[in-house]
């Protein structure tokens, strides 16, 4: 499987051993046609396919869940750590080379996801403990920096309206697994603005749906007519 990995990242490097990053974003994070963008916390994987099996089953509506579509970060990471940020003993890492492999791994994934999002036309937030936790009674936050940046692009993504409508929203998510073990586990938490999504409950899923099945409408249009037009979406897990 490693060389496999190490096989598709070879093929990215010119001839004068620089790195094409645009192609690398091109292979490892591919831009597909999904109506839905999924925010969700990778511990909630499982949660995540159901509710895009649901609304496949229920819609025939296509649910982007970066987990199951791109290739794991780590991995690419990994493959360029073995290959530029190896001592010469190839037992350890260079600390100031991993930062900056680092960097530009990230800077991939962000700029892959806000493609992405702004290539969908609905974004739906999976709330579980798993994403948000209450820093106190009043504000939400999050422990993943990638849950941060997809709930902000949330606010400041443009807007468009689909051509059926001429009205149409585009959104955004991912993370990246660290492996690595460390002696005291790094925990950063970020404050989350969630006023702007519309939540939907199980209730609501049952009444979209059971709305849809007498509709000829597109099924997103269905659910913006029960909330307001509004196209970002918390459902609690």
């Amino acid at each position: 499987m490693t060389e496999k990995i190490n096989d598709r990242f070879d093929d990215l490097i010119a001839f004068n051993g620089i790195i094409n990053g645009n192609k690398v974003i091109e292979k490892w994070f591919p831009i597909i046609e999904c109506d839905i963008f999924l925010s969700h916390s990778h511990k909630d994987q499982d949660k995540a396919i159901a509710l895009a099996g649901l609304l496949y089953k229920n819609f025939g509506l296509k649910t982007f869940i970066d987990s199951t579509v791109w290739g794991f970060s780590d991995k690419l990471l990994k493959a360029i750590d073995d290959k530029y940020c190896m001592h010469e003993n190839q037992t350890t890492y260079s600390y100031e080379k991993r930062n900056f492999s680092t960097s530009h791994v990230h800077l991939m994934l962000n700029s892959a996801l806000n493609k992405m999002i702004d290539s969908c036309e609905a974004i739906f937030f999976l709330n579980t403990p798993n994403s948000v936790s209450a820093i106190d009674t009043i504000k939400d936050s999050t422990n993943s920096p990638w849950i941060f940046s997809e709930i902000a692009t949330t606010q400041t993504i443009r807007k468009k309206t689909p051509k059926r409508l001429k009205q149409e929203t585009r959104t955004f998510s991912s993370r990246i697994s660290l492996s690595e073990s460390v002696k005291e586990q790094l925990t950063v938490e970020y404050e989350l603005e969630l006023s702007h999504f519309t939540k939907l409950t199980l209730r609501d899923i049952q009444l979209w749906i059971n709305k849809a099945k007498f509709s000829n409408s597109n099924p997103l249009d269905e659910l913006y007519s029960l909330n307001q037009i509004n196209s970002k979406f918390l459902i609690d897990g």
